[in-house]
């Protein structure tokens, strides 16, 4: 057997991207240094980056930043939606320029490294981008090093041994503990609102699989009381809350994977016509329940400019998403009826059973960042619980 070659590392270059098949991407590394294994994937947002790196639902994956701008507005406190950066690294065109907005707290290159993600900026991710949606999204590791000093060959040993994403359950990763959620709405100059709920508020429970921070917030927002269970809890540990109603959150990995503990639990709650409302992986696990099965997608869907249509208004609402996988529409029990497709390539996007309340989309109606298209299912949904 031939012994794989490897290229000479550029003069210059601080950072590599080694993809499953050898390909080697150079750069200039930021952030920590070290590095890291997962799937490379793409968003096509063009703010909101910090959001996505702390998004749960990113655990396992290496973010390309089709905008070139990354980094420019620094960072703060504010502007996350979990506890750490879940994505493990970025790639960027354009090198990380010194921040230029009033908000900044730490640059994003400094934050990066205190966080131990790392990025590679300098990289032609026009090229990647079409690399990736023309083959899918491949496994690879990303390294950074000061000095420049690369062990190709062991890289690419270990991006070819990643099992990848498939089968992987990584919401036992992300989830929190058990807490009560009070945060509301977020307001210029004044941050986030302590917004303590109506006694005689709707109480919905979230099991998160990996939740962001800000669909609690438009939980609390459209008049819910919420506690938050870890993603393991059980049907008696939901019980146990006297819920009026259960939310599904967003989260990382193999949504059949995480269904081996999390659908019995669904399928439990929807015997006892618990009303139920599903985000992205919540989404998945809503279908799971009613028999419905889900598939890997080449590309996914990550960015804040998805089209999205309506089928019940006849609407196209632009949506923010961000998922890898999807489920097949043609594996819908009868009771379970379509209610949302992508514009994009007509997967699925949204379900609702017809012989009790619960529903769920694909895309992320919470906006963070994105668009405001889709707030009305929050409303929806508490509205329906007060009913």
């Amino acid at each position: 057997m031939a012994t794989a070659t490897y290229p000479n590392v550029p003069r210059g270059a601080t950072g590599v991207l080694v993809l499953a098949d050898g390909t080697c991407i150079f750069g200039r590394g930021f952030g920590a240094q070290g590095d890291a294994v997962g799937e490379v994937c793409f968003n096509t947002s063009i703010t909101g980056y910090q959001e996505i790196m702390t998004d749960p639902s990113y655990a396992g994956q290496i973010i390309t930043f089709t905008f070139p701008h990354i980094g420019n507005v620094g960072t703060n406190a504010e502007d996350v939606e979990g506890v750490v950066p879940h994505a493990l690294g970025c790639i960027v065109r354009e090198d990380v320029t010194k921040p230029s907005n009033f908000r900044n707290v730490q640059p994003f290159d400094e934050w990066m490294k205190v966080n131990g993600r790392i990025g590679i900026s300098g990289v032609d991710t026009r090229a990647l981008t079409r690399r990736i949606r023309t083959v899918g999204a491949p496994n690879a590791v990303i390294a950074h090093n000061a000095d420049g000093k690369f062990d190709l060959a062991a890289l690419h040993e270990k991006a070819k041994s990643w099992p990848g994403l498939v089968g992987m359950d990584l919401a036992k990763n992300v989830t929190g503990h058990q807490r009560e959620w009070n945060d509301g709405g977020w307001k210029l100059g004044a941050g986030y609102r302590l917004d303590a709920a109506q006694a005689d508020a709707p109480h919905v429970v979230a099991l998160d699989y990996g939740a962001k921070n800000n669909i609690l917030r438009d939980l609390v927002e459209a008049g819910a009381r919420v506690s938050v269970l870890p993603a393991t809890a059980s049907y008696d540990d939901v019980m146990a809350q006297q819920p009026d109603g259960v939310f599904l959150s967003n989260g990382p990995g193999d949504p059949a994977a995480t269904g081996e503990y999390a659908v019995p639990v669904i399928q439990k709650l929807l015997a006892d016509k618990m009303p139920i409302f599903g985000i992205c992986l919540g989404h998945q696990m809503l279908a799971l329940a009613t028999g419905a099965k889900t598939i890997k997608m080449q590309q996914g869907h990550r960015g804040a400019n998805h089209p999205v249509k309506n089928l019940d208004k006849g609407t196209v609402e632009i949506t923010s998403m961000n998922h890898g996988f999807a489920v097949d529409a043609d594996t819908l029990p009868a009771n379970v009826r379509t209610t949302h497709v992508s514009l994009f390539d007509g997967s699925n996007c949204g379900i609702e059973l017809t012989d009790t309340f619960a529903f769920s989309v694909q895309h992320h109606p919470e906006a963070s960042p994105g668009p405001q298209d889709s707030f009305y299912l929050f409303t929806k949904f508490v509205d329906g619980l007060k009913k």
